[in-house]
């Protein structure tokens, strides 16, 4: 079942021409085809939609391809979804597949931004293989390096008012009531994987597979390694001094 394009027709002037000024102001980019490494809370998630607006790239994420596939039936989603349904992993085949079909399309025209895949060797050649076949290749992996004391520091000082969705931190913003909401005065509450022990495990399995896949990028001269414990700003900064070079 293929998803009919929108009538043209139908879209408001003001999108249109905001599209086509977008088009005309990306055409003057140049192509990025990057992947995104780091652990947890080493703040991927803050520099990728950054990364995205400014060089004009599709953002990528495969889990959520994965499900989009499978939401949509594709070929490739049906296979997927077959695979999950017995409660297997899905075959690295078919993520590159499902990664294949998306690069294709307009918005991946300038590049794209690869998160979460990856996560091994096998799987960086075979990317590397499809890409190839296109007659292109990933320009950078960007590791967002960090101190594994840092990351616990700030991930396991996050605590949650459930009902609004409100964060806090215990050291870098706290609320004004030792574990209570600013606003309601309900008590906050911890996420399951915000503990130490989580994090401890969760970070272990991260170096121990994302290790050899940045061995991999090293030896090809395209990973480019960013002090993630810094401030926002200054990581973006040192992002925009990466791509630019």
């Amino acid at each position: 079942m293929t998803t009919s394009s929108p009538n043209l027709e139908d879209v408001p002037t003001l999108n249109l021409m905001s599209e086509v000024l977008r088009r005309l102001k990306c055409d003057s980019k140049p192509d990025k085809r990057l992947i995104l490494i780091g652990p947890p809370g080493s703040g991927k998630g803050t520099q990728s939609p950054i990364i995205k607006d400014e060089y004009c790239l599709c953002h990528l994420a495969t889990g959520d391809m994965l499900r989009a596939a499978v939401a949509a039936k594709t070929p490739l989603g049906i296979k997927a979804k077959e695979a999950m349904d017995k409660g297997e992993l899905v075959s690295d085949d078919l993520v590159v597949g499902i990664i294949d079909e998306a690069v294709k399309k307009p918005s991946c025209q300038k590049g794209f931004i690869l998160d979460g895949f990856p996560r091994t060797v096998v799987q960086a050649q075979k990317l590397d293989e499809m890409l190839d076949k296109q007659g292109v290749k990933v320009d950078k992996v960007l590791n967002f390096a960090i101190d594994d004391a840092i990351l616990e520091e700030r991930i396991t000082g996050r605590w949650i008012h459930p009902s609004s969705g409100r964060t806090y931190h215990t050291k870098f913003a706290p609320p004004k009531v030792s574990g209570v909401d600013d606003v309601t005065g309900e008590p906050l509450i911890q996420r399951k994987d915000d503990t130490a022990a989580v994090l401890k495990s969760r970070l272990e399995a991260f170096h121990k597979q994302t290790e050899p896949v940045i061995d991999y990028y090293s030896k090809k001269s395209i990973v480019a390694n960013l002090h993630a414990e810094k401030p926002p700003k200054e990581v973006t900064s040192e992002v925009e001094k990466v791509l630019s070079s």
